[in-house]
């Protein structure tokens, strides 16, 4: 007897090999093909917010952009705000030897009104990313000379917080980093006492006057007589000056300190171009051969 092995179905025919098709070109769809990546455009690693592994500078540098943006908006609308509350200013001493018409004067509240809200708004929303964003620089500074910051974060936050020790936390936290910063460029080294520069100094002097004056003119409103709302508008426009000034100086120190502290991207330098070489040595000739002619 002979057994013979065939697969289930009988045996198979076997089919000559395919010739390659001529290419015609890419394939069409009559419809949007529903396969393939999603609709969405480039996200930066920390586009997601709680992501593990996400680099403290990159924090930094992100959180960096969308105070600054804040702060000018902020520093846009607190100068309108100056104008509103000037204007009112000068109603009340025409107000003085006549009458006032209406269209000027509901116009005047309407502004005054308006920007006052609006900057309150918007004066949070600038504290709480400026606020971010010196918790990520702090992070992303002592990682980089390899220290541990000895105020921690709530500290920070009580302090900016708290009336009475906002006075001197704010001043005294952007001290630290900026000393942190000047540590980890080589001019500073890591055993200095930390102590501001003019620069740090002159935007924390700018800081208490915009709060002082600002709870002035918060208790100043309590007065009801004539002579204090006048009072009272005049403070309004020094605050609100003031406010104009912090927000522009915030937004230039945070620019100034992040030129520091992060690496500058080669993408968005522009084109170079060699002007002078001082202090270089002489280059080198090469000895002429005896053959050449002169």
């Amino acid at each position: 007897m002979e057994w013979v092995a065939t697969p289930p179905g009988g045996p198979r025919r076997i089919r000559p090999p395919r010739r390659p098709r001529r290419y015609t070109g890419p394939p069409a769809y009559p419809a949007v093909p529903r396969w393939g990546f999603p609709l969405l455009a480039w996200r930066w690693p920390l586009a997601l917010p709680l992501r593990p592994h996400v680099d403290p500078m990159l924090r930094a540098v992100s959180a960096a952009g969308t105070a600054v943006v804040a702060l000018w908006i902020t520093a846009g609308v607190a100068a309108l705000a100056t104008f509103a509350e000037c204007w009112r200013y000068v109603l009340l001493l025409i107000s003085r030897s006549q009458a006032l018409p209406r269209t000027p004067l509901a116009i005047s509240d309407v502004l005054v009104g308006t920007t006052g809200t609006i900057l309150w708004v918007l004066g949070v929303l600038s504290g709480v990313f400026v606020v971010l964003w010196g918790l990520r620089a702090r992070a992303a500074a002592a990682e980089r000379i390899g220290v541990q910051s000895a105020r921690p974060d709530w500290q920070v936050v009580v302090g900016v917080l708290v009336p009475g020790l906002n006075l001197s936390v704010p001043g005294s936290t952007l001290a630290e980093l900026e000393h942190s910063v000047l540590v980890a460029e080589g001019v500073r080294s890591r055993g200095d006492r930390p102590f501001p520069t003019l620069r740090v100094r002159f935007w924390w002097a700018a800081w208490v006057g915009t709060l002082l004056l600002g709870w002035l003119s918060f208790g100043w409103g309590f007065f009801d007589s004539v002579q204090a709302q006048a009072d009272g508008v005049v403070l309004h426009v020094l605050n609100n000056a003031l406010v104009t000034a912090l927000a522009i100086t915030t937004a230039l120190m945070i620019k100034y300190l992040m030129r520091l502290l992060a690496p500058l991207d080669p993408t968005e330098l522009k084109q170079l171009r060699v002007r002078a070489v001082r202090a270089a040595p002489p280059a080198p000739r090469a000895t002429r051969p005896t053959s050449a002619p002169r």
